[in-house]
């Protein structure tokens, strides 16, 4: 009986530290918390509140300048396998949470659902990947990078000796890195991706440390292979470059210059000054500042008659740079690779950074249109050429040019 006794005791202690541990009552993040992350039907709300769930710091609006504003709505339509659909139809079955278009830096549309509005933080998942890139492009322009082409370690000497330490900083932003990593986010497929992202928010890892125990599979520059980690290994760099935290250098490099107009976040694996930034993934803003984001790369890195970014980098990220960068030419249908942006098939001065489950920045030089949509799209890996031919009519509609195909 006394043997009994103390199994049940062992049992039932047990279980309460795995309870404590799940539901963490001594914190604001927990996995009991994070488990909305599971559930697809409710990604729409839950995408607007990653930085409740989730450790984060924020990114405070500290000189707000409202763009001018010419708000109308929009007569969207576009043909999709063989039959006219309207942009509502869209919306609607692709779970937006917001939409913000900007026609010469004009706001000219907003609109917003499940609960959102204009104030609403939505989460970007890969969309930060640019906003990375941007900021190693800021660092390229002021001499505190001085050489694409220099390996990472050069900047982020956390990673010396390692796969990423070696690759250079322009193959990491080509996403042809030449490493070993399983991108997929279905959660019945082996995946790479699914254990980084839990392994930083549910155990509290270092991603700098997690990342450097990755390998080589192949050479560097063969191939388009997009990794989460390479964008995070810029994210190390741009902190080595500039000092501090993540979220308090895109504060100072982009939504102060640029007079975002609400405070944003960054998640980080842990709470507090110990915790770093998880740097492929995890801004989260409101609709208008991502499209004053791709308002920058319209106007080619100059704001407020201030260069931002040097000379010719909008042409680099937003043009492939080699053959297997063209669309078609890899292992991603109806798109091709910039440096961080994404090009269509057919592109024509179109490019734009795209995040798992329906986040866009749609960028048309031509037209001078951003798309900004946020999405919480479960069935979003099969919309995705959808989603290009829905963006597309709606910087024709917003340009006046009529329905698009």
């Amino acid at each position: 009986m006394k043997r009994i006794a103390l199994a049940v005791l062992a049992t039932i202690l047990i279980a309460g530290i795995a309870a404590g541990w799940y539901y963490r009552p001594w914190s604001d993040y927990s996995p009991a918390r994070m488990a909305a992350l599971e559930n697809p039907e409710d990604f729409p709300v839950t995408f607007q509140r990653m930085d409740e769930i989730l450790p984060h710091r924020m990114i405070e609006a500290e000189r707000p300048e409202p763009l001018p504003r010419a708000l109308a709505p929009l007569d969207v339509d576009y043909e999709w396998d063989g039959q006219a659909k309207d942009l509502d139809a869209f919306i609607e079955e692709a779970g937006v949470i917001g939409l913000a278009v900007l026609r010469d830096g004009v706001l000219v549309h907003e609109d917003y659902f499940h609960g959102a509005g204009p104030d609403s933080r939505f989460t970007s998942w890969s969309v930060a990947k640019s906003v990375v890139a941007t900021l190693i492009g800021m660092a390229w322009h002021e001499g505190l990078i001085e050489d694409l082409d220099a390996p990472a370690s050069a900047y982020a000497p956390q990673f010396e000796g390692t796969a990423y330490g070696d690759a250079t900083l322009r193959n990491l932003l080509m996403m042809s890195a030449g490493t070993a990593f399983n991108e997929e986010y279905a959660p019945d497929r082996p995946s790479d991706v699914r254990p980084l992202f839990f392994n930083a928010f549910i155990m509290g890892r270092n991603v700098d440390d997690m990342v450097a125990g990755i390998v080589s599979d192949r050479d560097p520059g063969e191939d388009l292979h997009y990794a989460s980690p390479n964008s995070h290994v810029l994210s190390a760099v741009v902190r080595g470059v500039y000092g501090g935290d993540l979220a308090a250098i895109v504060r100072e490099k982009i939504w102060t210059p640029l007079g975002m107009e609400h405070d944003a976040s960054w998640l980080q694996n842990v709470p507090g000054d110990g915790g770093v930034a998880i740097g492929y993934c995890c801004l989260q803003a409101s609709a208008v500042d991502y499209a004053r984001f791709g308002q920058l790369y319209l106007q080619d890195g100059v704001w407020d008659g201030e260069r931002l970014l040097p000379e010719g980098w909008t042409d680099m990220v937003s043009i492939p740079s080699m053959p297997f960068m063209e669309p078609g030419a890899g292992n991603y249908p109806g798109r091709g690779y910039g440096m961080h942006f994404w090009v269509p098939e057919n592109y024509d001065g179109e490019f734009f950074a795209a995040g798992v489950y329906g986040q866009y920045v749609w960028i048309d030089r031509r037209r001078n249109v951003v798309v900004a949509m946020n999405a919480g799209d479960p069935t979003w890996g099969q919309r995705g050429a959808e989603a290009r031919a829905a963006l597309r009519a709606i910087a024709a509609a917003a340009a006046g040019d009529g329905a698009a195909s």
